[in-house]
């Protein structure tokens, strides 16, 4: 038995800093406010929870929150977080300990957002509109004017549908008293729904035998509402939803992907777009096909580079042109960011009583902009109590990349000049009261420790109206600082579980059980089957590099002479091919297994989790071989572990991959490279020139060996090495074999027969193959190797112009 975990939850003494005015103290010292109310007692839906946890040893915590972890490093998830050297992928920073909340609790904040979101849709309607809140005198007219996420070519444009927002997120945070405030509105493109997803399976993990025991609101139905809807969108049954993302360079294209496959969505970035007589089509294997219906998670600015942001390279020239053809539902509108900005948190009390006729049920944190008079001189006056950051900031103050200052931290001369800088600055610039955030408990070092928290929930538009999410995820500190929440800062991420004290529903995304139709797979958009194609190349392409280093490196083993005739003749074949053969990992090699990487990296929502976890162990085995390993007989078996890696990935593909139009690209991606490189190795060894020896190496590096045994009676020989490597149909390593795969995907494509004629890539495709089907050895020559590279070089470009352009 280990010992139990430490539960005290005590902090150390420690010196009070400038920035305790915005950290979270619970009524009792070093206890987390979720924990107790405000009198210091335990919260009845955390009794249970806290009960199992004090009955656990500290090495079964441990053990449970490793699977935690492990789950999330085997399902790939992560965020791109930047910094002064780039950016850089980073593992998910779970906080494994749950936040928990009362059910009933939860209502009032599930009412007070939804008539939050009510107001916000309200708000954006009437500045693309009709524009009254600002000629009645509500809102100041620079605040939108000025506004950079004020998109001037989208006022007067009607949604389809006649909503401007669909899903929405609200940072929320709660003071020690219980009272909960919005510290922010998300309507732009909101993010972290599929990482909240992720947070409640890892979580899950860790605590299922709690989970299981614990009425926790589940988050299927939430997803499975907002699919719905967006369905309903559809103009008709053929047409296509899809999720739009700036791409993998993005923080969050992890859940891009997540979400795309969860909902079962196409996952699509800009280029993947045009717009035809006013109509949004994707690019696909199969021609044009309509999209109605875009989740998109790119900036307004960004999505078309004709009409808003000309610098812009991820958007699709004409979009808003179709916005204004009611052909496309776009989720949110364009424009909609504006609702972000911090400025406006000042006059949302005011907005809803105008249009409204009631108060906030949810206040907003209280601000302050200092564009007039009035603001600016109760901001001036009380300074030692406000945080002073952007107007236009869409950030909260917490998470603002240091933008904000917090006023008590001012110096004294500071604070002489603050009326000063205000005036001249106070339309730039808004004050906002100090927040005490409430603390939860995470497991830092061992033991229970509070940290400030703030909770991301959010709601989706559904045939019933707003629907909010029994959860979201919440924002971990990873130290006493506030400003650490964001976790571009250090800060983690945890699941929220709303325990409910009854039974609840568990819901699926799953079809009902009955009658069911069998849906075909989507259409392939062109730049995903284009991924797939060269994701087969550059693995076969490293397979063949793999297969030829590692009898190079086994022969220089034993002769130890890389002026040896054959080592020297295949090492000028290497050089040709851009692999040199002093380092025993090459960098060449390196950048194939990367681009492979990458191609993979770009389908992630059509990439199983067990194929991109083997892919990605490839790349890291191979990158510390390159640092590690010597030339010679280390080299030989790293080659070959590497070879097993990889043979591993290939087989989990065969094995898994749904025998459809991209499994037809890859394998056609496959099949040419490894054509070309066996064509290429016959024409270079084969002919009557090779050196001693050159025969059977052929053999070993189309793994042959022992076939070529088995069928010839001979010794090793030109014609038979020919005939088996390059003209069996059964030699899964024969150029023959390659052709008659190739001719068997390509008759298979889209539009491969055009009333009955074939398309001029399966025709070529079909003459290489006839063409190849009826050659002997004796007629093999270095002469038709290198014409068929050409070939098949040819046939490569042909595919891509018929089918990625």
């Amino acid at each position: 038995m280990g010992k139990k975990p430490t539960l005290e939850l005590r902090e150390e003494p420690r010196e009070r800093t400038g920035n305790d005015a915005v950290l979270g103290y619970a009524p009792l010292p070093g206890v987390a406010d979720e924990m107790v109310d405000t009198n210091g007692a335990i919260r009845p839906v955390w009794q249970r929870f806290f009960a199992h946890l004090s009955s656990m040893p500290e090495k079964d915590l441990t053990e449970r929150f490793t699977r935690a972890d492990r789950y999330l490093r085997d399902a790939g998830v992560f965020y791109r977080a930047y910094g002064s050297t780039g950016s850089a992928e980073r593992s998910w920073p779970l906080s494994h300990v749950p936040v928990l909340i009362d059910a009933r609790e939860w209502e009032v904040v599930t009412a007070g957002l939804v008539q939050r979101a009510d107001l916000l849709e309200a708000i954006v309607a009437d500045i693309y509109g009709q524009n009254r809140l600002v000629a009645q005198g509500v809102l100041p007219p620079a605040l939108i004017a000025a506004n950079p996420e004020y998109q001037r070519p989208l006022v007067g444009i009607t949604p389809a549908g006649g909503h401007y927002l669909h899903f929405c997120a609200f940072e929320i945070g709660r003071g020690p008293d219980g009272n909960w405030w919005v510290l922010a509105d998300r309507t732009q493109a909101p993010s972290g729904a599929g990482f909240a997803l992720e947070n409640r399976v890892a979580t899950t993990r860790a605590f299922s035998d709690i989970y299981a025991e614990t009425p926790v609101h589940r988050l299927a139905s939430f997803f499975g509402a907002f699919r719905d809807s967006l369905q309903g969108m559809k103009h008709s049954g053929d047409d296509r939803i899809a999720v739009l993302t700036p791409g993998p360079a993005n923080e969050t294209y992890y859940e891009h992907a997540y979400i795309a496959r969860y909902l079962g969505f196409m996952l699509l970035e800009g280029e993947d777009l045009t717009v035809v007589n006013g109509k949004v089509m994707v690019r696909t294997v199969s021609g044009l096909k309509p999209i109605t219906v875009l989740w998109r998670r790119l900036d307004s600015a960004y999505a078309d580079p004709l009409e808003l942001n000309q610098n812009s390279h991820i958007g699709t020239p004409g979009l808003v042109e179709a916005l204004r053809a009611e052909s496309v539902t776009i989720v949110n509108a364009l424009g909609s960011g504006i609702i972000e900005t911090r400025a406006l948190l000042a006059f949302m009390p005011t907005i809803c009583r105008r249009l409204f006729g009631e108060e906030l049920k949810l206040p907003s944190i209280a601000t302050w902009w200092c564009g007039q008079k009035d603001e600016r001189g109760h901001v001036a006056e009380n300074i030692e109590k406000m945080v002073i950051g952007p107007a236009y900031s869409r950030a909260p103050f917490f998470d603002d990349s240091g933008e904000s200052v917090l006023g008590s931290t001012l110096r004294a001369a500071a604070k002489d000049s603050i009326g000063d800088w205000l005036e001249s600055d106070g339309a730039k610039l808004v004050g906002q009261e100090v927040v005490t955030l409430s603390t939860t408990p995470a497991w830092i070092d061992g033991k229970l420790t509070p940290r400030p928290m703030s909770l991301r929930v959010f709601a989706a538009r559904t045939a019933n109206g707003w629907q909010i999410m029994p959860g979201g995820f919440a924002r971990i500190g990873g130290s006493d600082d506030v400003s650490a929440i964001a976790m571009q800062s250090g800060g983690a991420a945890a699941d929220v579980w709303i325990v409910s004290d009854r039974p609840v529903e568990r819901h699926t995304l799953l079809p009902a059980e009955g009658s069911f139709t069998r849906n075909m797979p989507g259409s392939l958009p062109s730049r995903a089957a284009d991924n797939l194609f060269w994701l087969g190349r550059y693995i076969e392409r490293a397979e063949g590099a793999l297969r030829i280093l590692r009898a190079w490196h086994a022969r220089f083993a034993e002769a130890a002479d890389p002026g040896q005739p054959l080592l020297a003749d295949v090492t000028a074949y290497l050089a040709a091919v851009d692999i040199d053969t002093e380092d025993a990992v090459p960098n060449t090699l390196l950048r194939n297994i990367d681009s492979a990487v990458y191609s993979a990296s770009n389908i992630r929502d059509r990439f199983s989790p067990d194929g991109w976890l083997a892919l990605t162990d490839l790349a890291k085995t191979a990158h510390r071989f390159h640092d590690t390993i010597s030339p010679g007989d280390d080299a030989s078996h790293a080659m070959t572990i590497l070879l097993r890696k990889l043979a591993g990935f290939a087989g989990l593909v065969h094995e898994n991959m749904y025998r459809f139009t991209g499994w037809r690209f890859l394998s056609l991606g496959r099949h040419i490279e490894r054509g070309l490189h066996m064509t290429r190795l016959l024409g270079h060894m084969s002919g009557t020139d090779a050196p001693d020896g050159a025969l059977d190496m052929l053999l070993e590096i189309g793994d042959s060996v022992m076939t070529h045994r088995r069928r010839y009676n001979v010794n090793t020989a030109r014609l038979t090495v020919t005939d088996l490597l390059a003209l069996d149909p059964l030699n899964p390593r024969s150029i023959l074999f390659q052709m008659n795969e190739i001719h068997r995907e390509v008759e298979q494509l889209p539009n491969a027969l055009v009333n009955g004629q074939m398309s001029p890539f399966y025709r070529e495709a079909m003459r290489l193959h006839s063409g190849l089907a009826v050659m002997t050895p004796e007629t093999m020559s270095v002469d038709v190797y290198r014409r068929l590279e050409r070939e098949l070089e040819l046939l490569s470009d042909l595919l891509a112009r018929t089918y990625l352009g």
